[in-house]
């Protein structure tokens, strides 16, 4: 969506800090021992707390109320009782909802507790290229050359990034134009940042693998070659300078 009122902007930033708290207290509550689905449940009050519904359960009939990756999983985890949190997991949970007609997405891959299999570093990487990538977002920038830019600082820190995987528009619903914000360089793409547009930004940075398959269960996503990938992920207002991080609630750059 564009902003074209500050009701609708106020509405943003309402269904935004709900998804951005969301995220944060699911991160602090998480803890070897306990199933995602008690870690998806504990989200799914927050969430209910602030009168907003799930975006993937609502939009796409998504098993849970929050999407639960751990390990090898990419994206789109299901939250399971068998699935049981261990020390030096890698996890990515990723929070979307929907309050009053507006939607807001946010995402974070961390290490829980301590870095036992080394996964710290792709984590770090994936944070601070999506920091680069969004504080240079202006209106008039080429989607591709953010793009580019994502994918030259992950080669820098020693990674890839999952091509078939996007960032998008959002605001009146989970996805809409303009679609397909991709990791890397589409020179095809001849589309510019427009003031005002309502964007998710997210980096999906791997150790070996550039595309994600699905798996059996028909929603979790892993790599084709294997490894581990990190996501972050902030939803944004394009300005003339600097983005309005409508997420920042979420504090995954502390």
């Amino acid at each position: 969506m564009s902003i074209k009122t500050e009701s609708e902007l106020i509405a943003m930033k309402r269904v935004s800090k709900a998804v951005a708290y969301t995220l944060k207290e699911m991160k602090n509550y998480a803890k070897p021992g306990i199933s995602t689905k008690q870690l998806d449940d504990f989200g799914a009050g927050i969430l209910k707390d602030f009168g907003a519904n799930s975006a993937p359960n609502k939009t796409y009939q998504f098993p849970g109320w929050t999407c639960i990756s751990v390990g090898n999983e990419f994206c789109h985890g299901i939250p399971s009782t068998k699935k049981i949190l261990k020390e030096g997991d890698l996890i990515n949970i990723d929070v979307s909802a929907e309050l009053n007609g507006y939607w807001s997405d946010n995402g974070s891959s961390f290490v829980l507790g301590e870095d036992k299999f080394f996964h710290q570093k792709l984590v770090d990487a994936s944070k601070s290229i999506l920091k680069k990538a969004i504080f240079n977002i202006k209106g008039g920038v080429k989607i591709s050359d953010i793009g580019h830019l994502i994918e030259s600082e992950a080669k820098r820190h020693g990674f890839k990034v999952v091509k078939n995987l996007a960032g998008h528009g959002i605001g009146r619903s989970l996805h809409e134009q303009p679609d397909e914000l991709l990791n890397y360089k589409n020179r095809h793409d001849l589309r510019r940042f427009k003031k005002n547009s309502v964007l998710a930004i997210e980096t999906f940075i791997s150790t070996t693998s550039s595309f994600a398959i699905e798996l059996n269960d028909g929603w979790t996503l892993a790599g084709n070659r294997g490894g581990y990938m990190a996501q972050h992920e902030h939803t944004i207002v394009v300005t003339d300078n600097k983005p309005i991080i409508l997420t920042e609630k979420n504090e995954i750059w502390n």
